[in-house]
C-alpha cells in the first residue's frame, strides 16, 4: 500500500506499540508508517433536538431539564425508581470481550457500595455475558437493570437519560458510542485507549479510567478498580457547575463526518497520484452522505 490509515490517532500509536496490541503487525508498521482520523458520526440518526424515540426533545440551551425529563421517562421504562435526583449510569454496547461487559459488571458491587446511582446495561451478545449482565440485575433489583436484547429506541433514551455513560473496552479504535454520547449532552467515563483518547477530554467530556488490560481471558483486579474508581468520581461530580459545564462542552462540539472527510481528502491528495484533484466543498459529497454533514 502506498498509505496506511486507521480511525484515530491514539489507536495508530497503540498499533505500532508492540505485539500486544499490533497484532504481530507492529514492526511492519513501524516501518511503512499509519495515520489515524477519527471518524465522525450521524448527526441525522442522533439528534437530541428531534430524535423520535425521546420522551422529550431538547438543545444545548434545554439540554438540563431536557435530559432530567429523559431519565424519568427511562427510569419508568426500566422499572427503576423514578428520582432525577439519582444519578445514572448506561452502559450501551455488544456483550462480548471487548467492550469489558465483564469488568463493568465486576465493578459495579464496588459502585454501590459507596454511591447512591443507578445503573442500565443494554446489550445483546456472547450468552455467557449476557447471563453475567441478567446476574447482576438479580443481585441489585432496586439499582441495576439489564435489557439483554436489540432495543434500537431504549437505547437512543438512555442516550439522552443517562448522566454519565460508562465505556469499558479493552480496546477501542474509534468508538461511535461516545460520539452518540456526547452528541446527547453525556458526559462519557471510559478506558483511555484509541479513539477514546482522541474524543474524551478528561474533566471538559468525560473521566479517563486508564488503559484496561487487553488480555481478554481475565478481569484483572486493577481494571476492576480503575472502573469502579471514575465512575464513583464521575458521579460525585452530577448535578454540580462543572458536571453542567461538561453536558455544554459535550453539546457544543461538530461531531460530523464534515471535518473528517476533509482530513481524508486531504491524505489521499498528499499520494500525488494523477488526476487527483480537491472537491467543492459539498459536490463531492454524496446526497445522503451530506445528510450527515452538520450545517
Amino acid at each position: 500500500a502506498d498509505k496506511v490509515l486507521t480511525v484515530s490517532p491514539y489507536y495508530a500509536e497503540e498499533l505500532i506499540s508492540g505485539e500486544a496490541r499490533g497484532c504481530e503487525l507492529d514492526n511492519i508498521m513501524r516501518l511503512t508508517g499509519i495515520t489515524g482520523i477519527v471518524n465522525g458520526m450521524d448527526v441525522s440518526e442522533w439528534d437530541p433536538t428531534k430524535d423520535k424515540f425521546l420522551a422529550v426533545n431538547y438543545d444545548i440551551t434545554t439540554a438540563l431539564e431536557g435530559k432530567a425529563l429523559n431519565k424519568e421517562a427511562l427510569q419508568a421504562e426500566v422499572g427503576l425508581p423514578v428520582d432525577r435526583k439519582v444519578p445514572l449510569v448506561a452502559f450501551i454496547g455488544r456483550p462480548e470481550e471487548q467492550k469489558g461487559p465483564d469488568v463493568m459488571i465486576a465493578a459495579i458491587p464496588e459502585i454501590l457500595k459507596d454511591e447512591d446511582v443507578q445503573i442500565v446495561l443494554l446489550g445483546t451478545g456472547k450468552k455467557k455475558f449476557e447471563r453475567l449482565l441478567k446476574s447482576v440485575e438479580e443481585k441489585f433489583p432496586g439499582k441495576v437493570r439489564a435489557v439483554v436484547r436489540f432495543n434500537a429506541p431504549l437505547a437512543h433514551q438512555m442516550m439522552a437519560g443517562a448522566d454519565v455513560l460508562a465505556v469499558t473496552s479493552r480496546f477501542e479504535p474509534c468508538g461511535l458510542i461516545q460520539l452518540q454520547g456526547m452528541r446527547y449532552g453525556t458526559p462519557c467515563a471510559c478506558a483511555s485507549t484509541g479513539g477514546l483518547v482522541d474524543t474524551i477530554v478528561e474533566g471538559k467530556t468525560g473521566f479517563h479510567m486508564g488503559r484496561l488490560s487487553v488480555d481478554c481471558n481475565v478481569v484483572e483486579p486493577a481494571d476492576v478498580k480503575k472502573v469502579a474508581t471514575t465512575l464513583k468520581r464521575a458521579v460525585k461530580v452530577v448535578g454540580t457547575p462543572a458536571y453542567q459545564e461538561m453536558v455544554k462542552n459535550c453539546m457544543i462540539q461538530d461531531l460530523s463526518w464534515k471535518a473528517p472527510a476533509k482530513n481524508w481528502e486531504d491524505v489521499l491528495l498528499e499520494l500525488g497520484v494523477e488526476g487527483s484533484e480537491p472537491g467543492v466543498i459539498g459536490e463531492e459529497i454524496a446526497p445522503l452522505a451530506m445528510e450527515n454533514v452538520a450545517a
